[in-house]
């Protein structure tokens, strides 16, 4: 019999050919998708340092796009129409679900997680211990690490296509400040503190306070503090002030956020969590 894994890639061959009511293909997209949901398989994963992803896995959520049909969804006194469900037995998961947040099958939440009113999409992963504050978003197949603090209105982006793109990729004991924005692939290392309205993509340059350097694109290193900054660059029209994140303090491996202590370091160059 052939791996699950086989089978997924075998429909996305023939991914044209598919319609919606297919019920064997439908039957093998779930089994994947109920994988995602519980934490068996992952989109994307950290090693050696470098994210692998598992396109197999974005194929199948693509794929079960293509398969499902609209239909009506209730849950208490609301309605929605969509083609994914929502996830439910949040208790049994032992995940705290405030009246507001919902998050749809095939994304998983470990034990412990805490929703406030906010939204984690299909094909994303969310550690213990994490929260996931007022009006934050977990896009499609980001991966966020265990006891993270994503703070009111951060926008974690997603992505499905193309398979192989790296989706956001946030490790454990973060805490993302109020508004970030972190998308296109953008990776947090372990430990490190974002400051209010940072925004980073993959693109953007992450540059060291201390020394000058630019040390990365989109990536910011472990048990740092980072803040949105600007920088001048100079093109045919004059001088302007290029987005920049920047790094403006080392912490020890394993310090812990103490929010006053930050709040000080952040105030000190005009940010705040």
């Amino acid at each position: 019999m052939s791996t699950l894994q086989q089978r997924i890639e075998a429909l996305w061959a023939r991914r044209d050919t598919l319609q919606a009511g297919d019920e064997a293909a439908y039957a093998t997209v779930s089994e994947a998708i109920h994988a995602l949901d519980r934490g068996e398989h992952r989109v994307a994963e950290m090693v050696d340092g470098e994210v692998v992803v598992h396109q197999w896995l974005k194929q199948a959520i693509l794929l079960l796009f293509k398969l499902s049909k609209m239909q009506t969804i209730e849950l208490g006194p609301f309605e929605y129409a969509d083609k994914i469900p929502l996830q439910r037995d949040y208790l049994a998961k032992g995940v705290r679900v405030v009246p507001g947040a919902s998050a749809r099958w095939g994304a998983h939440l470990e034990s412990g997680v805490v929703m406030m009113p906010s939204y984690v999409n299909i094909g994303a992963y969310v550690g213990s211990g994490t929260m996931v504050d007022t009006w934050a978003t977990v896009g499609s197949c980001a991966q966020i690490g265990r006891n993270v603090h994503l703070s009111g209105g951060v926008g974690i982006g997603g992505v499905l296509e193309p398979p192989q793109a790296a989706p956001v990729m946030v490790g454990d004991e973060c805490l993302i400040g109020s508004r970030c924005i972190v998308a296109e692939g953008a990776r947090v290392g372990e430990g490190a503190v974002l400051g209010a309205g940072c925004i980073l993509t993959g693109s953007i340059p992450v540059i060291e306070a201390w020394s000058g350097t630019e040390i990365s694109r989109g990536i910011v290193p472990p048990w740092t503090v980072a803040v949105s900054a600007t920088r001048v660059r100079t093109f045919a029209g004059g001088d302007f002030g290029m987005p920049c994140v920047l790094l403006v303090k080392q912490l020890e491996p394993g310090e812990r956020h103490e929010k006053s202590k930050l709040n000080e370091v952040l105030r000190d160059h005009g940010a705040a969590l």
